[in-house]
């Protein structure tokens, strides 16, 4: 969420960065709204005191004997405005803060600006993609013969689901194995293991609510959970309402999980294979800092998202997201895509962002100052090290050899014992 005093102090500076990302502001409500927030407070303010003065009143009065029942009667009619004043501030204030929370995240200034995602810019390459001497075969017609089973998801669960058997589900076991033992050993964090389902109050401190309510999977109970569809969610959640110590900053969590996500609105794009499916595997990485610090993480983050793919051997590039097509939450983005040989081209295989104090300030996520002893905001990043299927697919593609078979990457050999599935 946006520092209110944003919008209370600077609407129109604030206006102008929102247009870049294509969001109107509706200017009018929100001065309407903020007008009468401050009348109704100043209101209560002033019904408060009156009736503290009354109350006083009342007292001095019984203790010189006087009559005290016009005194009860004022005080009656006071409290009865006073209740009603309250109702309108509270009614007033939840309109406010419901539509705020639907505000996005204002870009960081070096954000490109653009209006699509043909405005994202390309930041670096690595690797070269391989020159095949056949047609190379897209995942489903290589998986199909080696354990990727689409039928018989579909009839377990529906469309966009996958079943996985023998040495394909043993190669994806690898793949997290070898992505969590990298960032753990290697790159300094803390492995966590999160539950798959949230509330409506987690969901709504990383953002995904109430804005992006169509992506969830509700889970229909009074409890009002979500299936999460990211473990960002929980991780990020695990500082909600805590004021940290200065000397425990930064926090650096991995945490591995299904993630799970309705995909509204993407039907016809991507339906074939394992790119966009409803439930699928991701290795998160999750920053949890010091303000100063947020954009120096940011770019360790990516950098440790990179070194997977590096590993791996698998070509791919990093894209500075322009400001139409940043997530929700975030201030910037890098977007790392990965080389799929089947359609030529580079395909989004992890984002890494910096949402500064967004999300904190609604999970009122804070640390001590050491200087002023006064809780301050923390900012939270977050980014894929990777998404587990993505990087299947991107494996089957890239090292497939002209007999369908699949060499499996040097890195991951010591997990899963072969040199070909």
């Amino acid at each position: 969420m946006l520092d209110p005093k944003l919008i209370r102090q600077d609407l129109a500076a604030t206006a102008a960065k929102l247009k870049h990302r294509g969001v109107t502001l509706d200017i009018p409500r929100l001065n309407s709204l903020e007008e009468q927030r401050k009348t109704l407070q100043t209101r209560l303010q002033d019904l408060q005191n009156d009736r503290n003065v009354r109350s006083k009143a009342i007292g001095q009065a019984k203790a010189k004997g006087e009559n005290v029942d016009p005194l009860f009667q004022e005080l009656k009619e006071l409290n009865d405005s006073l209740k009603l004043t309250e109702e309108q501030f509270t009614q007033i204030q939840t309109e406010l803060n419901d539509l705020l929370a639907r505000i996005p995240n204002i870009p960081h200034e070096s954000v490109p600006i653009g209006k699509s995602e043909a405005d994202n810019q390309i930041i670096r390459t690595w690797g070269e993609p391989r020159k095949f001497d056949f047609t190379p075969k897209d995942h489903v017609d290589l998986g199909e013969k080696i354990g990727m089973d689409f039928p018989t998801a579909t009839k377990i669960a529906g469309a966009r689901f996958v079943v996985l058997r023998g040495t394909l589900a043993k190669l994806q076991r690898a793949l997290v194995q070898f992505m969590l033992d990298l960032h753990t050993t290697e790159h300094g964090y803390q492995e966590i293991y999160v539950p798959y389902m949230a509330n409506s109050e987690s969901l709504f401190g990383t953002g995904q609510l109430p804005n992006l309510k169509e992506d969830l999977f509700a889970i229909n109970n009074d409890a009002g959970f979500y299936l999460i569809p990211t473990s960002e969610v929980s991780v990020t959640n695990t500082v909600r309402d805590e004021i940290l110590e200065s000397d425990q900053l930064p926090i650096k969590y991995v945490c591995h999980s299904p993630c799970f996500r309705s995909e509204a609105g993407s039907y016809g794009k991507d339906t074939r294979g394992m790119i966009r499916n409803h439930q699928f595997e991701k290795v998160e990485l999750i920053h949890i800092v010091h303000p100063d610090k947020s954009y120096e993480a940011h770019e360790e983050i990516t950098r440790h998202a990179e070194k997977v793919l590096q590993l791996l051997e698998l070509p791919y590039r990093v894209l500075s997201l322009c400001t139409a097509d940043l997530g929700f939450a975030a201030a910037k983005t890098y977007d790392l895509e990965v080389w799929l040989p089947s359609q030529n081209c580079y395909r989004e295989i992890s984002s890494c962002s910096n949402t500064e104090a967004f999300q904190s300030r609604r999970m009122k996520a804070r640390y001590r100052d050491p200087e002023t002893g006064k809780p301050e905001l923390v900012h939270t990043l977050n980014g894929s090290g990777l998404a587990v299927g993505r990087t299947l697919v991107a494996i089957l593609e890239n090292y497939q050899d002209e007999k369908g078979r699949i060499k499996i990457p040097l890195a991951l050999q010591k997990y899963i014992q072969a040199d070909y599935v």
